[in-house]
């Protein structure tokens, strides 16, 4: 019986592409896998959220969302339901939970967001405006920033 070898997809910060979706959001995200890269129904990006970012309320018919606070604080509700939220906390919001992330702190929020199936979440980003990271960005998604624990 021949196995395959799937060889694994490696990107860095410079590879991901960054969108705001619409000019008014006061949120960034950057792409770091979608359908089309991963070849499966996920999309995979980090959320960057300006000091007083946050979503719109938004909810998804099927898919289950996850954040990964990477650097920041800030809170998260989800149907009516308010947490603290600061680097090293996870959320998982079901599908059809309204929820809203919203940056309270001093600095920019970062997480890291996972949305399984992708319910055209990325193809929602790509259709927003190309931003460019920054070296604050680029040095939290390197983890050379000495702030972050």
């Amino acid at each position: 019986m021949a196995t395959t070898c799937v060889i694994p997809v490696v990107k860095t910060p410079k590879d991901y592409q960054a969108f705001r979706i619409s000019p008014q959001d006061t949120n960034r995200l950057a792409i770091v896998f979608d359908p089309v890269i991963a070849n499966m129904s996920l999309t995979y990006c980090v959320e960057i959220f300006d000091v007083g970012g946050k979503t719109p309320p938004n909810r998804h018919q099927l898919a289950v969302e996850m954040f990964f606070v990477l650097k920041g604080e800030g809170i998260a509700t989800c149907d009516g339901k308010t947490v603290p939220i600061r680097a090293g906390d996870s959320i998982l919001v079901p599908p059809t939970g309204t929820h809203v992330i919203e940056n309270t702190g001093s600095g920019r929020l970062y997480a890291l967001c996972i949305m399984v199936p992708n319910e055209d979440f990325a193809e929602l980003i790509r259709s927003g405006t190309p931003v460019e990271l920054d070296e604050e960005d680029l040095s939290v998604l390197r983890r050379s920033d000495s702030l972050l624990i």
